[in-house]
């Protein structure tokens, strides 16, 4: 079956069906760069200070996203939604979560417990 006749059977421009049986499994999405934030950008250093001063701090009494927006608006003129210091703050502390390791003891033998 050719490219053309393919296109026309599912529907969709010759040139998917090329690019679909060019791949064996789909390429998937590549993003070019890392997302351009105008709003955000300035801020972020700051942001970043922010978190990195809390983690020096009980659970408690750490910043919430909502909060640093409101010291962002507050102290330093930021006029962006909370939507994208949400985001950013939520990707953020991903990334530096601590990975805790499961400590398991090694496997006592049947015959040494009876």
């Amino acid at each position: 079956m050719s490219n053309s006749a393919a296109a026309r059977l599912f529907g969709i421009d010759r040139k998917t069906v090329a690019k679909i049986l060019k791949h064996s499994v789909p390429p998937g999405y590549r993003r070019e760069g890392p997302p351009v934030r105008p709003k955000l950008d300035p801020f972020v250093a700051i942001i970043d200070q922010i978190l990195a001063d809390d983690m020096s701090r009980i659970k408690k009494q750490r910043h919430t996203a909502k909060r640093i927006h409101e010291r962002l608006r507050d102290e330093h003129g930021f006029t962006g939604g909370i939507t994208i210091v949400t985001d950013y703050v939520r990707e953020k502390k991903r990334r530096t979560r601590e990975v805790c390791k499961r400590c398991e003891r090694p496997m006592v033998s049947r015959a040494r417990l009876m």
